[in-house]
């Protein structure tokens, strides 16, 4: 299967040579690169987030390998998604799926179902993947749509990729993709994602999980975040670094009602 994009032309530019000028705004070329296990990343449309994205995986030396968990906008498919063969369009070029990879995800646990329907209008998992082919010429993905779950689910999903991974013995950067609060003041949403960030960089998916329930704090990928530190703790994550915080007030100049992006990477 061919899963075309959805978001081209209004997240980000539709033509080839438009996307790379964007993209090439945004990334930072002299940054150090790092072995990097985890990844949070924001999925705006790029006049918003791209630079966030971008300087975020700019850090990382991107592997060969590399699976994203993208929450679900749309209600549509399982609850927890995966496709393990096809690939998917960009304006750049076509990105082919880890079949290997992806069936060892999901042979590792009951959780996760082999589903087209939750990923075919998702773009969580889309607008990443132009950064990524920008910043590497050559890999493979495993796309991963979740819906929301307990922290319990959300540990099991992360500690079966990280099984998976050390089944499948190469190298995998995970990134979970997740915009942070939505649509409240820029005073109320950089306090509510403190917190949040706060939890994430001390490593702590159940602090993380808690938080966004007891503070109402409107992260639409508290369940990727939550399943890639799982994972990454359990590969030996020991630390956790904000590149980056801002909100689409900074772009819009509407204050009043924003939606917060951080970039921060777990090593």
């Amino acid at each position: 299967m061919l899963r075309n994009p959805v978001v081209a032309g209004q997240f980000y530019p539709a033509s080839k040579e438009q996307l790379i000028c964007e993209i090439e705004k945004y990334v930072n070329k002299k940054a150090s690169k790092e072995k990097i296990l985890g990844i949070v990343s924001p999925h705006a449309g790029y006049v918003c987030s791209g630079e966030t994205a971008a300087l975020t995986l700019s850090r990382a030396e991107l592997p060969n390998n590399i699976i994203i968990l993208g929450p679900n906008h749309t209600g549509a498919g399982a609850r927890f998604s995966i496709m393990t063969h096809g690939m998917w369009n960009t304006p750049i070029d076509n990105v082919n799926i880890n079949n290997e990879l992806a069936e060892i995800i999901l042979n590792k646990t009951s959780l996760i179902k082999e589903d087209e329907e939750a990923q075919i209008y998702e773009y969580s998992i889309e607008v990443q993947l132009p950064i990524i082919q920008y910043l590497k010429s050559d890999f493979k993905f495993v796309p991963i749509v979740v819906s929301y779950g307990d922290i319990k689910q959300y540990q099991e999903i992360g500690h079966a990729i990280a099984g998976a991974i050390e089944d499948f013995g190469d190298e995998v950067l995970i990134i979970a993709s997740s915009d942070m609060t939505h649509h409240e003041s820029s005073e109320t949403a950089k306090r509510k994602d403190n917190l949040a960030i706060e939890s994430i960089l001390d490593l702590d998916e159940v602090e993380l999980f808690n938080r966004v329930r007891k503070y109402n704090i409107s992260m639409c990928g508290c369940g990727s975040v939550c399943i890639m530190l799982a994972a990454c703790k359990k590969l030996g994550a020991k630390h956790a670094e904000l590149v980056k915080y801002t909100n689409s007030g900074e772009v819009t100049g509407d204050f009043a009602q924003v939606v917060g992006y951080a970039g921060i990477t777990v090593k």
